[in-house]
Formats: structure tokens, sequence, C-alpha cells
């Protein structure tokens, strides 16, 4: 029995219009699983949608506003409809906002909160009943490093982020307690620096903070495009049957540090 063939399983996967998402759907194509790729951006979602489709794998774009409800409750129907069931589910869609608690405003605190950690609540809500008729299911959500480690630095504070990111690896470890007597596993990452839209134009354009970065991480250097898919098919397989209400950091080392 191979624990890493997905043929037959089917993956939806939030913001996967680009960066990591993007990246995580092509490796559950790769392995066999068909893909519904859900983000706002309905035209990058197809891009992605027909690259995958050009391997032979099946794939479906549907647009779907993470914040809100009704667009999560119409994009899962919609999965249904086309695949007849939701094996895993990757709550990857995330967002991140600079600013210390005395300067960001409200909107943007209540942002990070809605799509980082509502957005995952609401996912849940609709798939997890699926799920548990089935008695099966694979839960991974994206947090991150800064849910455990944070910036003194202030041009790099993000309150909200490290709140709502350790909001994340909250929810998982109680979904994973409830959940596993259905067959469903949940579990998260926690992604150091990696390049992606994000942070492309942030951290990446700030050479000084390079330079701190690659000093301090054990790797000395940033996550490269590639390395968070394993860790990610890992625990979306077969492999872990009892693994659930994990938290694993996928940073180089920036947490020992």
């Amino acid at each position: 029995m191979n624990l890493f063939d997905f043929t037959g399983k089917v993956v939806v996967v939030t913001g996967a219009s680009s960066g990591l998402g993007a990246d995580a759907a092509r490796a559950y194509a790769a392995y066999g699983a068909d893909v519904a790729l859900l983000a706002r951006r309905k035209e990058r979602l197809e891009t992605i949608a027909d690259e995958i489709e050009g391997t032979g794998k099946n794939a479906i774009a549907v647009q779907c506003d993470i914040s809100k409800e009704e667009s999560i409750k119409s994009a899962v129907e919609a999965v249904l409809a086309c695949y007849g069931k939701i094996d895993i589910l990757l709550n990857n869609a995330g967002i991140a906002f600079a600013g210390s608690v005395e300067d960001m405003t409200t909107r943007q605190w209540d942002m990070a909160m809605d799509v980082n950690v509502k957005g995952i609540f609401l996912m849940c809500k609709y798939v997890v009943p699926h799920m548990k008729t089935r008695k099966y299911g694979r839960i991974v959500n994206i947090a991150s490093v800064n849910a455990v480690i944070a910036d003194k630095d202030e041009a790099l504070v993000r309150h909200a982020y490290n709140a709502s990111k350790n909001a994340v690896v909250g929810l998982t470890t109680g979904m994973a307690a409830s959940l596993a007597k259905h067959g469903i596993t949940v579990n998260a990452l926690g992604p150091g620096l990696f390049e992606t839209e994000m942070t492309a134009d942030t951290l990446f354009k700030t050479e000084s903070f390079l330079q701190m970065y690659n000093s301090l991480c054990p790797t000395s250097r940033p996550g490269r495009q590639g390395e968070l898919n394993g860790p990610i098919l890992f625990l979306s397989s077969d492999a872990v049957t009892y693994t659930t209400g994990q938290f694993i950091l996928v940073d180089g080392g920036m947490a020992l540090v």
C-alpha cells in the first residue's frame, strides 16, 4: 500500500491562486488527487486549473471569499456537486498586516481574524459534517512560525498576525480532539519565511531584514518553493491515521533561536 498515493482522493485548497496554495495544489495533483482550487481571483485559479488538467489530472476553479460564510457554503456545494466528496481540506488562505496594537486599524485587525481564523472555522463548518458521514477526513491548517515567535523590530511587528495564527493552532487542537473518533485527523503547519505574493513586496524587498533573518536562521536562508509540499502531503496522507492535533514547524529551525 502506497501511503502517499492520492489517486481517487478529492482535495480542497483555499488560497490556491498563488504562492504556497498553488504549489500545494500542483503537488496533490502530481500524486494523483482531484483538486478543487478556491480563492477570490477566478482567472488566476482557472489558469492553475488548466495547468493541472494539462498534466492529465482533474482540477476545478471555484471562486470563494474565505471571509464570507455564504461564499464558502456555495463553494463547498460546488465541489460536492462536481466530485461527490471531499477527502482532504487544506486551509491555506491567509493575510498579514504590519503594525502593533496601538497603530493598526480595527478594520485591519478584523480582516486578519476574518481570513486567518474565521475562514478556517467556516470551511470546517461546511466540510466536517460531510467528512463525519464518511468516517474519513484529513484537515491541514496553515498557521505560521509567528504563532510561537514574534519580532521586536517595529518595522516587522504584526500583532494581529501573531494572534490569528496562534488561534489557528488552538482551533486545530480543539477540532483534533473531538473529531478523531470520526476518522478525521486535524493538524497544522507553521511555515517560516517563504517568498510568496504576500512577502515578495515587503520582507523580501528589505535587504537588511533578509540579512538578519539569514544570520539567525539555522539553515541561513528562507524556505524555497516546494519545501512545504512534503509536510503538507504527509499530513494529508494515510500515513497519519494515528497522528492528530500536531503543530509542525517548517521554518528551517528559526524557532530554535
